[in-house]
């Protein structure tokens, strides 16, 4: 088994941001017409996903902030990836970010017609990612000790939160990609869980923020999952059902992100 500072996919210079914003048709609304804010990559990802009572999450969101269902049923995910290339725009990759690893808690809500994203935690590796994020765009971000090593195909991914003052959480699991790349199609789970481009978060007061981002289509590729432990989603209280996830795996994708804005109370 290598140990890697990065992995392959992350080896590539990225996309540049005019390619990426010339591709925006697969998306339910237009990108920001303002200036994004930074670009970063992220790689080897898994998507793991299981279904879980509407019931369930409702109380842990804030009130103007609509939870999303698929057919009624409500998602929970877990998402293990590499991230790399963080740069504000116009400058080069932000120092000692290089090969940051992030595991996100997510659900997916909706606000005004847009589909989007719930961040239940956001661990990460680097401490400079953390502080950023929880100042910059007021996500529940949290340092946590994180290896990636590869073995062949398989993707070997730890992670054990160590922030001070917050509830332990640990994930650890051996995944890899089982079929060809896909594009997920229009009306199916797949594209309602991946296919989402905001992000939503809480301030103070009920005041929600959305943080709007870009990217092409999901490459996706079907995924295999040995997961060994996971109390990821019990740290905030939810429980996940004794099932196989829903597991989709991402070599690489490049990504520009934009600044909040108040979008409700």
């Amino acid at each position: 088994m290598t140990d890697l500072s990065k992995p392959p996919s992350l080896r590539e210079r990225p996309l540049p941001p005019q390619s990426l914003l010339a591709h925006t048709t697969h998306r339910p609304f237009p990108p920001p017409r303002g200036p994004w804010l930074m670009a970063q990559s992220w790689g080897d990802l898994l998507f793991a996903h299981w279904p879980v009572s509407p019931e369930a999450l409702r109380p842990l969101l804030p009130p103007a902030l609509p939870l999303d269902t698929f057919n009624g049923q409500a998602w929970i995910g877990v998402i293990p990836f590499a991230m790399d290339y963080i740069r504000g725009r116009g400058l080069p990759p932000i120092p000692l970010t290089r090969a940051s690893l992030e595991l996100n808690v997510r659900t997916y809500v909706i606000r005004d017609g847009k589909p989007g994203v719930w961040f239940f935690s956001l661990d990460a590796n680097n401490p400079l990612v953390v502080l950023g994020a929880r100042l910059g765009f007021k996500l529940p971000y949290f340092n946590a000790r994180m290896r990636l090593a590869r073995e062949d195909d398989t993707v070997h991914y730890w992670s054990r939160r160590q922030h001070p003052g917050a509830v332990s959480a640990e994930f650890r699991v051996a995944y890899e990609p089982s079929s060809a790349v896909f594009l997920a199609q229009p009306d199916t789970l797949e594209h309602w869980l991946t296919e989402r481009y905001i992000l939503y978060t809480a301030g103070q007061h009920g005041t929600i923020y959305g943080g709007e981002i870009h990217h092409i289509q999901w490459p996706l590729q079907r995924a295999e999952a040995d997961i060994r432990l996971n109390t990821m989603a019990a740290a905030v209280g939810i429980e996940l059902p004794q099932r196989r996830p829903l597991l989709h795996y991402a070599r690489r994708m490049d990504m520009l992100v934009w600044p909040l804005e108040v979008v409700g109370k």
